[in-house]
C-alpha cells in the first residue's frame, strides 16, 4: 500500500472519529448541561414586593356650595398652607347686602318682640283693674246696691280684658317665632357669605389649582386641592397568594420612581378586606415612615414589605420549581438521567428560594439549570455553571 493511500486512509479515520466526537459531546446525542443544587434546610426570610402609586389618604378638593365666579385665587401648586387659611375667594355678588338687610329684619324683629311684651304688659294691668271691678260689683249685686245690668256689663269688660290678655300673649310669641326666624335667616346668610371663601381646613400642601381668578366655578367644582403630607401612602396590589400573611405595622421599605438609588422606611398602614376577582390581588397600602414634602401623588412606588422569617424549613432555588404535566416538581438525576418527582412548594421569597413542604428530602439534588427543556429519561451532564448564550 502507497503511503498517499495510507495517508488518505489515516485523514478518513481521523474525521470520522471528529465527527462521531462533535456528534456525541456537541451534537444531539451529546448529554445536556445541567446545573444542580442540594435542598437546603434553615432559616428562610420572606418578604412580598408590588408596584403602585402614591396617594394622600386625607386629600381635600375645595369646592363653592352655589355657582359663582372666582375673584381671588391665592395660593399656587406646592403652597404649604395652615388650617383656617383663606385659599380662594368667590364673587359674593350681592350676599354683602343681603347680610344687612338680613340683620335689619332681626333688629326690627327684636323691636317687635319688644312692643309685643309692652302690649301683653299694658293687657294684663288692664285686665287686672277690670277684675277688680267686677269682684266689687259683684259683691254690691249680692247686696242689693247695684243692678244686675251693671254687673252683667262688668262681666262683659271682664271678659274682654281677658281675651285682650290672650291677644297680647299670643302677639308676643309670634313676635318672638318671628324673631327667631329673622336671626336663622340672618346666620344663614351670613354663612353663605362666608362659603364665599375657601379654607383650608388642615396644615397641608396644595397639590393642584384648577381654577384661574374670572373663570365661573358650578357646585361642587373643584377650585383648590391641599392634601395632608402626612398621610401619603403608596397603594399598591398584592399577589393573593402573598396577601395573606400581610399584617398592619409591618416594616417595608419603598423606591420612587423619581429616586431608584435609595429606598425609604415605611410602614403597612392598611390591608383592604376586598380583593380584586380579576386580578387575583388585594389592595396594600404602605404609608411612609416620616411625611415627605416633595414626593409627587400618583408617581409609582415600588414596595417590598418584610414578613416573618421562616425557621427550620427544607427551600430549593426557585429556578428548580418547574411545572410538568400540570404538575409542580423539580427534575432531579437518577443514574445519570433526569427524572421529575411531585413537590408541594410552599412561599417563594425575593431572594430567589422556594419552600419545599413536602417531597424532598435534606441532601437531594435537583436541576437547576439546563440548556435544553427537560423531558423524562434525558442523559445530562453536570457543570458549574452554564454559559450565557445557550438556549
Amino acid at each position: 500500500m502507497s503511503k498517499q493511500k495510507m495517508w488518505l486512509i489515516a485523514m478518513v479515520v481521523l474525521a470520522a472519529g471528529g465527527f462521531a466526537w462533535v456528534v456525541m459531546t456537541q451534537g444531539p446525542l451529546a448529554p445536556v448541561k445541567v446545573t444542580v443544587d442540594k435542598v437546603k434546610t434553615g432559616n428562610l426570610s420572606n418578604a412580598v414586593f408590588g408596584i403602585g402609586t402614591i396617594e394622600a389618604r386625607r386629600s381635600y378638593n375645595l369646592a363653592p356650595t352655589m355657582t359663582s365666579r372666582i375673584n381671588k385665587v391665592l395660593v399656587d401648586q406646592g403652597d404649604h398652607v395652615r388650617a383656617g387659611q383663606v385659599l380662594a375667594e368667590m364673587d359674593p355678588l350681592d350676599l354683602d347686602d343681603k347680610v344687612v338687610s338680613s340683620q335689619q329684619v332681626a333688629e326690627r324683629a327684636a323691636n317687635a318682640v319688644r312692643m309685643a311684651d309692652a302690649q301683653l304688659l299694658e293687657a294684663k294691668s288692664r285686665a287686672g283693674n277690670v277684675l277688680a271691678t267686677f269682684n266689687r260689683f259683684s259683691e254690691l249685686r249680692a247686696r242689693g246696691f247695684v243692678s244686675q245690668e251693671s254687673l252683667d256689663a262688668k262681666q262683659h269688660e271682664k271678659d274682654a280684658a281677658l281675651a285682650g290678655v290672650d291677644a297680647a300673649t299670643a302677639a308676643s310669641e309670634a313676635a318672638r317665632h318671628d324673631q327667631a326666624k329673622a336671626r336663622a335667616d340672618a346666620v344663614g346668610v351670613s354663612k353663605l357669605l362666608k362659603q364665599t371663601r375657601l379654607v383650608s381646613p388642615v396644615d397641608g400642601i396644595v397639590t393642584a389649582r384648577l381654577l384661574e381668578p374670572g373663570a365661573t366655578a358650578v357646585p361642587g367644582q373643584t377650585v383648590v386641592q391641599v392634601i395632608d403630607p402626612a398621610s401619603l401612602w403608596v397603594r399598591t396590589r398584592i399577589d393573593q397568594k402573598q396577601a395573606g400573611q400581610i399584617r398592619v405595622g409591618q416594616d417595608a421599605e419603598i423606591v420612587l420612581r423619581s429616586q431608584p438609588q435609595k429606598a425609604v422606611p415605611g410602614k403597612v398602614e392598611r390591608v383592604d378586606l376586598t380583593s380584586d376577582a380579576v386580578t387575583e390581588e388585594r389592595i396594600v397600602n404602605v404609608a411612609f415612615a416620616t411625611p415627605r414634602d416633595q414626593t409627587g401623588v400618583g408617581e409609582y412606588g415600588e414596595v417590598t414589605i418584610k414578613l416573618p422569617a421562616m425557621d427550620n424549613v427544607r427551600s430549593v432555588p426557585s429556578a428548580a420549581v418547574k411545572n410538568f404535566e400540570q404538575r409542580d416538581g423539580v427534575w432531579t438525576l437518577q443514574d445519570g438521567r433526569t427524572k421529575f418527582k411531585p413537590v408541594i412548594a410552599g412561599v417563594a421569597t425575593l431572594d430567589g428560594r422556594t419552600q419545599i413542604v413536602e417531597g424532598l428530602n435534606d441532601g437531594d439534588e435537583v436541576i437547576v439549570y439546563s440548556q435544553q427543556p427537560m423531558r423524562t429519561g434525558m442523559k445530562v451532564k453536570v457543570v458549574a455553571e452554564i454559559a450565557r448564550g445557550n438556549p
